[in-house]
């Protein structure tokens, strides 16, 4: 047989993270599928994401449509979880309050993974000075409570739901940044990292196709994880009056509506504490199961 050539040893030495990578995909999938707790919120999840895109067909109801002869009616009958003081139909606006949570939840994410990856990536990958830069701005943001960090911003730029958003996207996004970090130091010093650079590959270059590869696996499973906590966070900027603004059925808008009728309409606050409950549960058994299946310490 003819020997290989350094070049095509290189090539094969790139190539081989990509084939082992295939690899551990596979096996994640199939150690996911023997975990009842992500079985389970992965289902618990599909539910609640068909029943707020299928709110149309659910409910008769306008969630915005006010009647106050029908104010306070409890659950039952026509109205299952009952009514608010304006005569709207709780269940409905649950329904439809669940799409905004859920959007909030994934935008917030999606803010942070666009601001604390490409400054993970940067201080892993070059080092030095950039990484001494960089992870200073960062421990700087984590000095303070991501709910803190939230509010000022939402001071900043105004109450809103889409400010609310972006709030906990920024004060979520050295989390992201931290790990990515860590992952793109322990992925530059590789052997096909070298092989990619003797090749003449550019820096960023390797980082799109061969460093960032690496963080996915983390990314997800902290992403899963960071939409239950968003939506948490979320829910709690409305219901101080800085998310969500009326008549917008947001489920921590709707907790706030209902905390001066406790005593006289209980259901107000506990439907849609229920939801946010049940959807955070849901996403955390989930991310659970995806975090032990992507562990590569748990391969075999």
């Amino acid at each position: 047989m003819p020997s290989s050539t350094p070049a095509s040893a290189s090539i094969d030495a790139v190539e081989a993270p990509q084939a082992r990578g295939r690899s551990i995909w596979r096996d994640a999938l199939v150690r996911l599928r023997r975990s009842r707790g992500a079985i389970l919120g992965a289902v618990i999840l599909a539910v609640i994401i068909a029943a707020v895109l299928g709110a149309g067909v659910l409910s008769p109801y306008d969630p915005l449509a006010v009647d106050a002869s029908t104010g306070f009616i409890p659950p039952g009958g026509a109205h299952p979880v009952g009514t608010d003081i304006l005569g709207r139909d709780l269940g409905t606006r649950i329904l439809y309050g669940g799409r905004l949570s859920l959007m909030t939840g994934i935008i917030s994410v999606s803010f942070a993974l666009v601001i604390g990856v490409p400054l993970g990536l940067a201080s892993g990958y070059y080092g030095g000075n950039v990484d001494r830069l960089l992870m200073r701005v960062v421990d700087l943001m984590l000095t303070f409570p991501g709910i803190l960090l939230a509010l000022v911003i939402i001071a900043v730029l105004g109450p809103s739901l889409l400010n609310a958003m972006i709030a906990v996207g920024i004060s979520a996004s050295p989390t992201y940044a931290r790990v990515v970090r860590s992952t793109a130091l322990a992925a530059k010093t590789e052997a096909y990292i070298e092989a990619a650079r003797a090749l003449g590959c550019s820096s960023l270059r390797i980082i799109a196709r061969h460093i960032l590869p690496n963080t996915i696996a983390p990314i997800i499973v902290l992403g899963t994880l960071g939409v239950a906590g968003a939506i948490i966070a979320a829910a709690a900027l409305s219901f101080l009056g800085l998310g969500a603004q009326p008549p917008q059925p947001e489920w921590g808008a709707l907790l706030s509506e209902g905390r001066s009728y406790l005593r006289r309409a209980w259901w107000m606050t506990a439907f849609p504490g229920l939801a946010i409950m049940v959807t955070v549960l849901a996403i955390n058994l989930l991310g659970d199961g995806l975090r032990d299946a992507l562990d590569p310490r748990l391969r075999t």
